[in-house]
């Protein structure tokens, strides 16, 4: 009875199966522990809130929202997470018994010649039986494929939460880019206003003899310019908005909306983490990893495929000459088989897979460890933007107010005969320039607050984040 209770366990051990894949080592991160000296004061933050915390306006949560539900190219990602959740099931459905039923009946006549009682005979044959056929896995090679279409799949999911993220960040830079358009165009408007006013007064002056012709050309030059300044914004606007309209799948309003009515509550404060803290939230670093872990089990799986395969093989049922005596007492009929399969000579096929499953691991480990960078560079990289727009938008202003005065007595100098027109021209065409680049910086500003949301990860709470995957029977996660 001790001797029995020994061999129990055993069975046990062995119809659990180990694994042969190497144990998960995560790489050392290739990156600084800590962000630069300039940016050191922002590192104790929380994380990004979610999508629909951050971004403040209805109007762009409203675009945000039919983008998620209706943009293409997360339609296709989706389904490329389906097509992998499928794989998945497939392989993981070896690590049970195969069931078939099956039902046969046969009638058959025998020559008198060749029957062995020299008659002709008709006889009948009815059966019908369950058959099964399973694999032991004793060296985990099922299960460590299992593992491997497991991790694809998450990996799938996370460049599809990748995707989404991506998505998130072109529909706010659109509608921002938008904005600043709209921002744009009304000021060339108001400057073509200006400047026909100007244009009318130095007409009069040439028409009554106290302006020579140079400045009334002089003057209708800077008209044709805010002209054609404000025709080429309203086409890079249409264009905007054909963008965006692609992106969310739907048409989007016309309506015009200044940046500055805007500016202050378009995005919510986002102060940056640790560098570690990428890891929690960056869709790619996850995926990357997952791809990692995929490889680890490709590489068991190989392993194991040097060692014997086992499979068991049963069926049961019931056999009967006639029909109507298949269920009767006594027809019952069964068989029970093993099947060793041992690899003698593969010609270096196996040991290629191998190789070929461990080259592919070190290919994993670059990849992931060159996504760690990436994600570094992104923050630093939105953390500098952020740093250095803040202090162009204040230079450009400043600028802009003394550009303001120097037109002002520009025009002052030249009606009082003091000045050429030719120094208003002058004046007035680097006021219009750097008024159009303060609107731009101020949208790059607000970009780059969406670019380091993006790349810290996005909301760690975002509902296009992927749900949990349950716990199956046989310790492996299921749909």
């Amino acid at each position: 009875m001790k001797r029995r209770r020994r061999v129990w366990p055993v069975l046990l051990l062995l119809l659990g199966g180990c694994s042969l894949a190497p144990d998960p080592v995560r790489p050392l991160l290739p990156v600084p522990d800590s962000w630069t000296a300039a940016d050191r004061g922002t590192v104790a933050a929380a994380r990004p809130a979610r999508w629909q915390s951050f971004f403040r306006p209805p109007a762009l949560t409203e675009l945000i929202t039919l983008a998620l539900e209706n943009n293409r190219d997360l339609r296709m990602a989706t389904q490329r997470v389906e097509a992998a959740r499928s794989r998945y099931r497939i392989q993981r459905a070896d690590l049970f018994p195969r069931l078939d039923g099956s039902a046969e009946g046969s009638r058959t006549k025998t020559p008198a010649d060749l029957s062995y009682t020299g008659n002709s005979m008709i006889t009948n044959a009815f059966n019908a039986s369950i058959g099964a056929r399973w694999e032991l896995d004793l060296w985990g090679r099922i299960r460590n494929l299992e593992t491997a279409a497991l991790e694809s799949w998450l990996a799938s999911d996370e460049a599809r939460r990748a995707v989404a993220l991506s998505l998130i960040g072109d529909v706010a830079h659109r509608w921002l880019v938008g904005r600043e358009l709209d921002e744009r165009i009304a000021l060339a408007e108001r400057t073509l206003d200006s400047r026909r006013d100007s244009a009318r007064i130095v007409r009069r002056r040439y028409e009554v003899g106290a302006a020579p012709r140079i400045d009334l050309t002089q003057a209708e030059t800077l008209l044709g310019q805010a002209d054609s300044a404000r025709i080429v914004l309203e086409q890079q606007r249409e264009q905007t908005l054909n963008a965006l309209a692609l992106l969310v799948g739907a048409p989007v309003g016309n309506e015009m909306l200044a940046l500055s009515s805007v500016e202050e509550s378009v995005l919510r404060d986002l102060p940056p983490g640790l560098p570690s803290d990428l890891l929690a939230d960056r869709p790619d670093i996850r995926g990357a990893e997952n791809r990692l872990r995929a490889t680890e089990a490709n590489i068991g799986a190989a392993r194991a495929a040097f060692f014997p395969r086992i499979a068991l093989t049963g069926t049961y049922g019931t056999a009967s000459a006639a029909l109507d005596g298949l269920f009767l007492g006594g027809s019952s009929a069964w068989t029970l088989a093993g099947n060793l399969s041992i690899p003698l000579f593969e010609g270096g096929r196996l040991l290629g897979g191998l190789e070929e499953a461990k080259a592919q691991r070190a290919s994993a480990v670059a990849d992931y460890e060159r996504t760690v960078q990436m994600a570094f560079r992104d923050v630093a990289d939105a953390l500098a933007a952020r740093r250095w727009l803040g202090q162009q938008v204040e230079a450009q202003r400043q600028t802009l107010a003394a550009l303001n005065e120097r037109s002002r007595l520009s025009a002052l100098r030249y009606l009082h005969g003091a000045a050429t027109y030719l120094e208003v021209l002058e004046a007035q065409r680097d006021l219009f320039a750097t008024e159009q680049a303060l609107v731009e910086t101020r949208r790059a500003r607000l970009s780059s607050e969406v670019n380091l949301y993006a790349a810290l990860g996005g909301g760690a709470d975002d509902p296009s984040a992927p749900s949990p995957v349950p716990i199956g029977p046989a310790g492996g996660r299921i749909p």
